[in-house]
């Protein structure tokens, strides 16, 4: 996405999950939302980034945040051999400047809106605060609907399987949610 010339940097994050590690750039690798993937074929058909990530043995999860990357592994999968492997391939492959993810992935999650009001509420809280805050994580939470008082979502990379997760869900974003729209009762993970 970016053309700069400057050298790539990749620093190393740890996460709330210990089989995900966060990968912060100093570059823009999505405009908006994150793209998440937890099968090579997926990332085969819209991230280059991520298909490489996923050839290194003991990889179960990539997502790409605006300016990060987030590995997750097998709970066989070890840390010094999957590191390594994934800092190296993102400088190499950002370097190169070559595409992190295609076109219209990118404008998959663009199209994405609410139909009622409730649901353009509950968008604009995730989006402006919820959000930012799981991505310093190396996470993402998307909505999914609402329906019977019941907020859907998905959580994402370092988000998902992380044992604070549930945590996370109820104590902040659940109770954000219900104190700021009155018809929200839960949140759910799918």
């Amino acid at each position: 996405m970016s053309t700069a010339t400057s050298p790539v940097y990749v620093s190393l994050e740890f996460t709330p999950n210990p089989n995900t590690l966060k990968y912060s750039v100093n570059r823009e690798l999505l405009k908006k939302g994150a793209a998440n993937f937890t099968k090579k074929e997926d990332a085969d058909k819209k991230s280059p980034l991520a298909s490489k990530l996923f050839g290194v043995p003991g990889i179960s999860g990539v997502m790409v945040g605006k300016d990060f990357v987030t590995v997750t592994k097998t709970e066989e999968g070890d840390w010094d051999v999957v590191h390594k492997s994934c800092s190296s391939m993102i400088e190499d492959h950002l370097t190169k400047n070559e595409t992190v993810i295609n076109e219209d992935a990118q404008n998959q999650e663009a199209h994405k809106g609410g139909t009622t009001d409730i649901e353009n509420k509950i968008r604009e809280i995730l989006d402006a605060e919820i959000r930012p805050a799981v991505a310093m994580d190396g996470g993402d939470i998307t909505f999914e609907k609402f329906e019977n008082g019941v907020v859907y979502v998905y959580l994402q990379g370092s988000c998902s399987g992380c044992p604070s997760s549930t945590m996370t869900l109820k104590q902040g974003i659940e109770a954000r949610l219900r104190d700021a729209i009155p018809e929200v009762q839960e949140v759910v993970a799918v």
